[in-house]
C-alpha cells in the first residue's frame, strides 16, 4: 500500500550551482525507479546552515512530495547516502487526504 511521504534533501552544490537543475532532475528520475510518484518539487534555494559540523557551511534544500511504499523509503535512504551531491536527507510520513479520512470516519459511524 503507497503512503505519502515528505523527503527533504540537502544538495552539496558547493561549484555546482550551473548544473543544480539536473542533479534535482536526477534525484527526481531515482525517486521513480524505486517506483514513487512524485507529486511535487519545491525548491527552497541555498541556506546558511545554524552552525558548521563539517566541510560545508550552506546548502540547496529540495523537498520532494511523493507517493511510495514503505520499503521503497529504506532503499532510497542508502542510495542517497552514498550520493556525494546528497549532504542531508529526511523523511517523513504525510496524514491521509481529507477524502481518506473523512470515509474512515463514515465507516465507523
Amino acid at each position: 500500500m503507497n503512503h505519502r511521504y515528505e523527503a527533504l534533501l540537502v544538495l552539496n552544490a558547493q561549484g555546482k550551482e550551473d548544473t543544480l537543475r539536473e542533479i534535482i532532475d536526477r534525484l527526481e528520475s531515482e525517486f521513480r525507479k524505486e517506483g514513487a510518484q512524485v507529486e511535487q518539487v519545491q525548491k527552497m534555494d541555498r541556506r546558511q546552515f545554524s552552525y558548521v559540523a563539517g566541510p560545508l557551511d550552506s546548502g540547496y534544500y529540495v523537498n520532494f512530495i511523493f507517493s511510495a511504499d514503505p520499503e521503497s523509503i529504506a532503499k532510497l535512504r542508502a542510495k542517497f547516502k552514498l550520493d556525494p551531491e546528497v549532504y542531508r536527507q529526511n523523511y517523513q510520513r504525510l496524514p491521509d487526504t481529507k477524502e481518506k479520512l473523512g470515509k474512515k470516519l463514515a465507516k465507523t459511524k
